[in-house]
């Protein structure tokens, strides 16, 4: 790829910025509450082709669609009244609509899939970008595909610099794992990918399950998230060269640990999971051992990620 360069920029300038950038055609790193995000005109196929590209991305794998407002909901997809109530109740927020797609909607963005994703970020940077530039953004993660996810301007600037021209830096992510994504239909709701709208949170608004077949959602392919170095879950037995990413033990007799809440506080962990394995990544060990979390609330989306990173 050219090698161009990548500015960091904040505040009112940086939204000018992305929102000029967006409008002719390129793409950005934004960041959202859950993690950075590499966004370009989701309504434009040649701006989500270089989405593809820089991310090295396959074209099996949809992205999310992000609205500036509610409006644009009705104009991108077909939406049932429990859909809505999710929306209403959720939005702005980290959850990931999985709806029946309007033919506005370029068949790059959906796989060729006949449902779109979409979702309204809560984060105020980026909303004033999508206000600035008043139409849909499609943003995956800022990260090169399969990478682990970035939850900081820096991270974006490690994984996709001199790729990209523009970085709007909004801090640290507040939960740092990506957006819960749910189908809703006749049965009730799936969740195609656990995230920081619960299971149980869902659970009030119907029957909830997991997978839908024939449904391929973002981020939905066996192995993602992951770093570089190896990573196995598992109990806290020290091996050579090995670091630790911790829940519930000391660590002792590893030669680099990562707590991820030494609270056990599960939003905790979630928001330190990735700057976590991105630091092991970065200590030159032969290994990583991922302590097992409890699998209920945030700990079901903590652990898919897990199992996602532990792939080869």
């Amino acid at each position: 790829m050219e090698n161009i360069e990548t500015r960091i920029v904040f505040a009112e300038e940086g939204i000018r910025a992305a929102a000029s950038t967006l409008a002719s055609g390129g793409v950005v790193g934004l960041p959202t509450e859950t993690v950075y995000g590499l966004g370009g005109d989701a309504l434009s196929p040649v701006a989500c082709a270089k989405i593809f590209e820089v991310k090295e991305r396959p074209l099996s794998d949809p992205l999310i669609v992000h609205i500036p407002e509610i409006g644009w909901l009705d104009r991108l997809a077909v939406v049932s009244d429990a859909a809505r109530r999710l929306a209403e109740k959720f939005w702005p927020g980290p959850l990931t609509l999985v709806l029946p797609r309007r033919e506005i909607v370029p068949d790059l963005v959906t796989a060729g899939q006949e449902t779109v994703a979409i979702r309204r970020s809560g984060h105020p940077l980026f909303r004033e970008v999508l206000k600035a530039f008043g139409k849909p953004v499609a943003a995956p993660s800022a990260n090169r595909f399969g990478r682990i996810s970035p939850t900081c301007a820096g991270h974006v600037a490690a994984e996709l610099g001199g790729r990209i021209p523009l970085i709007l830096d909004g801090g640290s992510c507040v939960h740092g794992i990506e957006s819960t994504i749910a189908l809703v239909d006749a049965a009730g709701i799936h969740i195609l990918r656990h995230g920081p709208v619960t299971g149980e949170d869902l659970a009030g608004f119907g029957p909830v399950h997991g997978a839908v077949a024939g449904i391929s959602a973002p981020g939905g392919l066996l192995s993602h998230y992951a770093p570089r170095t190896p990573l196995r879950i598992g109990a806290a037995i020290p091996e050579a060269n090995f670091g630790l990413l911790a829940w519930a033990s000391d660590g002792k007799g590893f030669p680099v640990v990562e707590f991820l809440s030494r609270k056990q506080d599960l939003r905790e962990a979630a928001s330190n999971l990735y700057g976590a394995m991105r630091r092991l990544d970065e200590s030159g060990l032969d290994g990583i051992i991922a302590e097992p979390l409890p699998e209920t609330g945030l700990g079901a989306a903590i652990m898919e990620r897990l199992r996602k990173a532990s792939v080869r």
